[in-house]
């Protein structure tokens, strides 16, 4: 049998994994965005945050939901210290100059897309989740082969998680129009070069291959 990364997704070998859609760097009061003013806010992210609520997070609520009802185990990871200074923090984060600190407000998923009691949440403290958590581990046990891919940033930690996911055996499905970054060029020049990475689909492709397992009735409609 010939080996391919475009197999349908098997909902119980599967994960939908939802990569830093966190207050930090998705809501307006994030630490990402706390210190400009109103202006050079919608200067610098008018576009990402017009993006993000009217298109991105809606499109991210109906995988979420199409993959609950389909029996596709979601998982989110979001930046987040260990620590309350950050000391534990990747040296890349911390010339970057941001900290998360543990337990904050800014290490939450948003409210829109809140995680179910019994779902899992790994904090994060570099780029890769697969580089600081245990994710690899938690998703061979949980008996996972399959990774759905969403979130932010598309050509930072999202791209980050795609090689590591497929350079430690899993096959990756990325949700393109479920992805964001700062500009439209940077998603889709991020997209083009990822692609030889992995399977891209878009939302509305990926319910509809989930629906015809049998799971993900009765999702509305995309905006």
């Amino acid at each position: 049998m010939a080996l391919t990364r475009n197999l349908p997704i098997v909902p119980n070998e599967a994960a939908l994994l939802f990569i830093d859609v966190q207050n930090f760097g998705a809501d307006r009061k994030g630490a990402e965005f706390a210190r400009l003013p109103d202006a050079e806010l919608a200067a610098k992210y008018g576009w990402y945050f017009d993006q993000l609520d009217n298109h991105v997070v809606p499109r991210m609520q109906r995988l979420q939901a199409a993959c609950r009802a389909a029996g596709v185990e979601v998982i989110y990871t979001t930046i987040e210290s260990l620590t309350l200074d950050g000391r534990d923090r990747s040296l890349d984060y911390k010339i970057t100059g941001f900290n998360v600190a543990k337990g904050s407000w800014d290490g939450k998923v948003i409210d829109a897309l809140a995680p179910l009691e019994d779902e899992i949440v790994l904090p994060k403290s570099s780029s890769s989740v697969f580089v600081s958590t245990h994710i690899d581990y938690v998703l061979r046990n949980l008996g996972v082969r399959q990774l759905i891919i969403s979130g932010l940033i598309t050509d930072q930690c999202v791209e980050s998680a795609i090689r590591d996911a497929c350079d430690l055996g899993y096959l990756v499905t990325q949700v393109t129009d479920a992805c964001l970054t700062y500009s439209q060029e940077r998603h889709d020049n991020s997209v083009s070069a990822i692609r030889g990475y992995c399977r891209q689909l878009t939302t509305e492709a990926l319910i509809g291959e989930l629906e015809s397992t049998g799971g993900g009735q009765n999702v509305s409609p995309s905006r």
